[in-house]
């Protein structure tokens, strides 16, 4: 049996390996009959051998392999004869050896393929597998639409044996976006505060972490007024409340990407209203951002957003340490 866990939800992603772990019986045998590859790394060879072990002590094997999936994602090139754009195939052989190996995967292994983005349709093994429901299982993990969120507390909190009110679902929802790994965080703590009491708006507004997406917002019109110690001010504040410096950056591309969209908006004449509707967006989030839009005009937001995608790259290929690459994003977008 295989399984191929995808999708850019890291937090559902997660939960569901670790109820595939806990189907693996006592912990104790379960962690000698567990294999983890990076699969960016692992050969086809080293993957079989994992797979056709014999579980020690245990009736099952589980193999979890990251990332080698997307290694086999076809990519589009020209044609050097016509021009025409042709699919080519990557890492042919490494299709073709799974392909023809997992039908004949042991009964006793359970091999899971976790891939931290959605895989695209005409992934070969995706393919199989979504052409093979004897034998295998897939996942997709997407990120709720913000307009699908407060749905998704409301169950959480129900999940959790707790009650929250209609105002306050939406406060949460506005405060800390759709990191739900920080979500879930800030959920068990007011459940842990309220008690058997429901969730109310003025426990959210209390209670909720620093990083939340009024702090963006105050750093973003820092940002706009060009008052650099300011913005560096707000920015270390929420690191010293432990925020990630990714999910920071993360927050702030996503506002200023949301200002181009606004500013597009708006300048074809539509009202907040409007605008609400076209973008699925919360109305506290668009109305925010709305105002926020005049502070910038449209090279200027085009230039910032660039260079935050700039500043992720080099965060995530370890050209810079992440606190300073913030620090020199700031300095650089608050220039005049």
């Amino acid at each position: 049996m295989y399984y191929i866990l995808h999708g850019e939800d890291e937090f559902s992603r997660t939960e569901e390996l670790n109820k595939l772990r806990a189907k693996m019986g006592d912990p104790q045998f379960a962690d000698l009959n567990t294999m983890l590859f990076d699969g960016r790394k692992v050969s086809f060879g080293e993957l079989q051998h994992a797979c056709d072990s014999v579980p020690f002590l245990a009736d099952k094997r589980l193999v979890i392999v990251e990332g080698m999936l997307t290694r086999l994602e076809p990519r589009r090139t020209q044609n050097a004869e016509d021009g025409d754009e042709i699919e080519e195939e990557v890492n042919p052989d490494l299709a073709k050896d799974l392909k023809e190996y997992l039908p004949r995967l042991p009964d006793s292994t359970r091999l899971v393929f976790v891939e931290s983005k959605t895989l695209a349709k005409n992934n070969p093994i995706l393919k199989q597998a979504e052409g093979d429901k004897k034998n295998a299982h897939v996942k997709e993990f997407q990120l709720p639409k913000e307009t699908a969120l407060p749905r998704w507390i409301q169950a959480r909190v129900a999940e959790k044996q707790g009650a929250i009110e209609p105002d306050a679902v939406n406060a949460l929802a506005a405060h800390v976006g759709s990191d739900l790994r920080l979500m879930d965080n800030e959920i068990a703590k007011l459940l842990a505060y309220c008690g058997p009491e429901p969730i109310r708006v003025e426990d959210v507004n209390t209670l909720v972490a620093a990083v939340r997406e009024s702090s963006i917002f105050d750093l973003v019109d820092a940002i706009g007024a060009r008052q650099t110690s300011a913005a560096l001010k707000l920015l270390h504040a929420q690191l010293d409340q432990n925020a990630a410096p990714l999910y920071l950056l993360t927050m702030i591309a996503r506002q200023f990407r949301m200002l181009l969209q606004i500013k597009d908006l708006a300048a074809r004449g539509m009202n907040p209203a409007a605008i609400r509707e076209q973008l699925k967006l919360h109305p506290f989030v668009v109305d925010k951002t709305y105002k926020q839009a005049a502070n910038f005009s449209v090279p200027q937001l085009e230039r910032a957003y660039g260079k935050l995608l700039e500043t992720d790259l080099a965060m995530k290929t370890s050209r810079s340490d992440p606190v300073a690459a913030l620090d020199l994003l700031i300095v650089d977008l608050t220039q005049k």
